[in-house]
């Protein structure tokens, strides 16, 4: 997938939806660059954890059991301010406490995204051993911070469109391997 990244990214917010029950690790969100392959990664090493990379530098969150959701869904935003280097996750629409790492930086621009799978070059380099199996849903990136009322309306499958720069509704994208393209089973809320 293309992102419409024509310039580094001092702020982001990537916003998804996934079902899975696999205890190793895997890879929901990576965004890869020719400077870094984990210039954005959302990645889960283990249950009860989630890790946000940024420019290749990572910080973990504890994430409590799930409670309240749909069966097997979890919804996932995860924010990243260069200014200040805080990072922000947010599970089930609570945020979790925040993170800093990389201050200053800048995401670059003209990468390649990758769900399910960690790059280790932009588009490949990848390992079975961190493959995502189960379903991802509702993937959408915004070039800024969302707030805690914008994080709750795309939890509840509402639009956020001011800075939005991946809309999962209309994304261009290519199948590799097994994947399977189907509508949600998840009830419209």
């Amino acid at each position: 997938m293309k992102p419409r990244l024509e310039q580094p990214l001092r702020n982001v917010t990537v916003c998804l939806r996934f079902g899975c029950d696999l205890t190793r690790a895997y890879s929901l969100f990576s965004y890869a660059t020719k400077a870094k392959d984990n210039d954005f990664l959302l990645y889960k090493p283990k249950p009860g954890e989630l890790s946000l990379y940024v420019g290749g530098e990572l910080v973990t969150f504890k994430v409590p059991a799930r409670t309240g959701t749909s069966a097997g869904w979890e919804h996932v935003c995860a924010s990243w301010e260069s200014a200040t280097g805080i990072a922000e996750l947010w599970v089930n629409g609570s945020p979790l406490p925040r993170r800093g790492l990389k201050k200053g930086y800048a995401v670059g621009a003209q990468g390649v995204l990758v769900l399910g799978q960690e790059q280790d070059t932009p588009g490949g380099g990848f390992d079975i051993n961190q493959s995502f199996v189960g379903e991802i849903t509702d993937v959408s990136m915004w070039d800024t911070l969302l707030s805690p009322e914008e994080v709750s309306l795309t939890m509840n499958n509402g639009k956020v469109l001011p800075h939005l720069i991946l809309d999962w509704t209309t994304l261009s994208y290519e199948i590799k391997d097994y994947v399977i393209i189907k509508p949600s089973l998840l009830p419209v809320y």
